[in-house]
């Protein structure tokens, strides 16, 4: 167990010897160090003795997630209360007995944010995951449940929870410049019934809680979204986007639905796009971050056309680049729907179906289903390296595809300038 001063080159450079584990204690602020596994991963720590004379080790946070000067910090707080005759540990056990639901959230997001807590793959839980786990909780699960002792929760409970959100009783405005309301229904009450489960195994697994009283409890069936775009939608779309460009639509708007049809990328992952990202000679783009990981995934001449051609914002780097903020355009969805109430499509046209349209049309062209996830860029079971390989006949799918979307397009936008005239 060396004693160094303890740097980030140091701990890149600890590597477990033999053992299944090995620790780096700091020279400086004692009780202090890090744990290295055989797997590679490393955690901060801090351990003490109690006031009976009880060695304890409490966990901080991951190396990568939590910084050096982050952990010291936390160290000291932990040392502080024991200097001050408090047991953090101690603290955890009486917890249990008066914690309450809205306790139990806070708790899970800042162990979350720490890398605490493993996700999909044991991996630490994205940043966007809990983005969507903090708007669930505040939204829903706290207004509904965030007074009550967890101990007294139970499978009743929180179904009700989950028929209170789909009928609507959690509704209210969405805020921080977002549109329309948090209206509630199944698909966001069965999210929320799934999120305070996964709250709930994570705090039983870490020992907050002694057991999960939600284990069981059923969440609602919900719709898959199967909604696609026909050939002839497809024109129509064209058509209105004709139609909206001339009656001054937002270019960028237009542009990323188009990027949408022509790519079938997640709405998300288009408007996040960074011009670094697009590799032009490659036909790919190189997203460090997807829903399933890093991921270079192709893209067709029709669509890096649009992409290539968007205008340069001073220092923003997204390739659709907002003109308010220095991040990114994000209403994509209120230009999508402008195009369908244009185009007479009805309002369940979402960004999503030109997903699902980009991969029922690949369909249409023969492709197989295999290859159909890897132009969508859905994670392949046994896939380990961090970068999904592109091949030749899947960049020929994707320009394929791409191909016949723009040649639909671009047929509908000619039968509105025919109109025109």
């Amino acid at each position: 167990m060396p004693t160094v001063k303890i740097t980030k080159r140091i701990i890149d450079a600890f590597e477990v010897s033999d053992a299944s584990q090995d620790f780096l204690w700091d020279s400086e602020l004692r009780g202090f160090g890090v744990r290295a596994l055989r797997s590679g991963l490393k955690t901060f720590i801090v351990q003490y003795r109690s006031a009976e004379g009880v060695k304890r080790r409490i966990n901080l946070g991951r190396f990568g997630v939590l910084t050096l000067d982050q952990a010291r910090d936390l160290a000291r707080a932990k040392l502080g209360e024991v200097a001050s005759g408090l047991d953090p540990a101690v603290k955890l056990h009486e917890l249990r007995k008066t914690l309450t639901v809205a306790e139990m959230c806070d708790w899970y997001l800042e162990e979350a944010r720490a890398g605490n807590i493993l996700g999909r793959k044991n991996r630490p839980i994205k940043a966007s995951s809990l983005t969507m786990d903090e708007s669930r909780i505040n939204t829903h699960i706290k207004p509904l449940l965030g007074n009550k002792r967890v101990q007294f929760l139970t499978i009743a409970i929180v179904e009700q929870m989950q028929t209170d959100v789909k009928n609507g009783k959690t509704a209210k405005p969405r805020g921080d410049g977002r549109g329309g309301r948090a209206t509630g229904g199944a698909g966001v009450a069965s999210r929320s019934l799934g999120t305070l489960q996964a709250i709930l195994g994570h705090a039983k697994h870490k020992g907050l809680i002694a057991e999960h009283p939600a284990l069981g409890a059923r969440k609602l069936a919900t719709n898959k979204k199967t909604r696609r775009l026909s050939a002839g939608e497809i024109k129509t779309i064209g058509k209105a986007m004709a139609h909206a460009e001339r009656l001054g639509e937002n270019p960028v708007g237009l542009a990323v639905v188009r990027t949408l049809l022509l790519t079938g990328y997640r709405r998300e992952e288009a408007q996040a796009m960074q011009r670094s990202w697009v590799n032009g000679a490659g036909e790919y783009v190189a997203f460090p971050d997807t829903k399933g990981d890093a991921q270079l995934r192709a893209i067709g001449p029709q669509a890096l056309k649009v992409v290539l051609s968007q205008p340069t914002l001073g220092d923003n780097p997204h390739v659709f680049a907002s003109a308010l903020t220095d991040g990114p355009f994000t209403a994509a969805g209120d230009c999508l729907r402008r195009l369908c109430d244009m185009a007479g499509l009805g309002d369940d046209v979402t960004p999503h179906t030109l997903r699902h349209t980009f991969g029922s049309v690949a369909g249409d062209l023969g492709f197989s289903e295999l290859t159909i996830r890897a132009m969508l860029g859905h994670a392949a079971q046994g896939v380990t390296q961090g970068y999904i390989h592109i091949d030749e006949a899947l960049r020929l799918a994707v320009r394929k595809t791409s191909d016949t979307i723009a040649k639909l397009l671009a047929e509908g936008a000619a039968s509105a300038k025919k109109l025109k005239r």
